[in-house]
């Protein structure tokens, strides 16, 4: 069975759920993925899952159903897409110690994350000049695109979090004393656990916004909007817009960072070679280990193959690597991860 959108189902999932045996649960997913043709990123932990899967529409679905059917997994959150080629060669079902890395295990997402806030009434909470806005993304997302007024922490990892918040967070606290504190990311997953972070270090008036920017950017008006910029993704879009249309950044293929239409225009700018990010980190040889690559890569292209060194991915479901060979550049439609 398949969609007249594409051959292919994809779906990015995540739920904060306790699971008991992380073995068993794995085993079973992974039987379930290899029976129905399904590939792709699934990650068990204690905590709950997360990941990315597509295959043919029976089969991914089949293995939703079996998640929900799981205790506490009733509510899993599902953005679905679809592709004309498989988006992914290989199924890892994979035991992890978190399913988005924080380095806080003692956090318990599931019952202790802060309040929801759709995205309709989201405006006038972070409008409120009582309310501490904060971007709890990277450095490069943030740099592309936010809500009006947002703190940006500027740490290279969701791993870096707590450590920020523990020192500049907290000074920014006590300077301004908030009445309350509002956490957003790209598609919801890093606010469960940031905003449990939160709670844990005493912070109790918290609030994230449901669905996170993709939600907002996808049901609200343009007009009516407060957000600036773009949306870095993790799959091939790069970054969008209101309505989720494709924005107008491409990645670096040296070092992934997005880059604008002004950053393509600079001399440092080589496809797949460098960047203005890039450049000064970059050696000779190193470059020209990258435009041998991206001749590779211009070669596959012509004979209708995607090389090596594709990713997708994005914070409601898990990263996946090694998409090469695959015949055929996917096209995704309607991703809203």
């Amino acid at each position: 069975m398949s969609s007249p959108q594409g051959p292919y189902r994809i779906a990015a999932l995540y739920r904060f759920a306790a699971v008991s045996d992380c073995e068993a649960v794995r085993a079973h997913l992974q039987a379930l993925c290899e029976a129905g043709e399904v590939r792709g990123t699934l990650l068990v932990a204690r905590e709950g899952l997360n990941g990315t899967i597509a295959g043919p529409q029976a089969g991914v679905d089949a293995v939703i159903t079996a998640i929900r059917a799981m205790p506490g997994f009733d509510a899993l959150e599902v953005k679905y897409a679809w592709a004309d080629a498989p988006p992914f060669l290989r199924l890892k079902v994979r035991v992890k110690a978190e399913i988005v890395t924080m380095g806080q295990p003692n956090l318990d997402p599931a019952t202790n994350a802060g309040a929801y806030v759709s995205p309709a009434d989201w405006n006038a909470l972070i409008a409120d000049p009582e309310t501490l806005v904060i971007d709890t993304r990277n450095t490069y997302e943030g740099r592309i695109g936010a809500f009006e007024g947002a703190v940006q922490p500027d740490t290279d990892s969701f791993r870096d979090f707590p450590d920020w918040f523990r020192t500049e967070g907290q000074a920014l606290l006590d300077a301004r004393r908030p009445k309350r504190v509002a956490m957003y990311c790209t598609g919801g997953i890093r606010c469960e656990k940031s905003t449990a972070f939160l709670k844990a270090e005493g912070i109790e008036a918290v609030y994230h916004l449901q669905g996170g920017i993709l939600n907002y950017l996808e049901t609200v008006d343009e007009a009516d909007s407060l957000w600036h910029g773009e949306c870095f993704v993790f799959d091939e879009r790069v970054a969008v817009g209101h309505g989720l249309k494709q924005g107008d950044h491409s990645l670096c293929r040296a070092c992934r960072m997005p880059t604008d239409a002004a950053g393509r225009a600079s001399a440092h700018y080589v496809e797949g070679v460098s960047c203005d990010h890039c450049w000064s980190a970059r050696d000779a040889e190193q470059r020209e280990r990258y435009a041998e690559r991206q001749r590779q890569v211009e070669i596959a292209h012509q004979r209708g193959f995607t090389h090596i060194g594709s990713r997708q991915g994005d914070d409601t479901g898990a990263t996946t690597r090694d998409l090469h060979q695959t015949r055929s550049t996917p096209q995704v439609r309607s991703w809203r991860c």
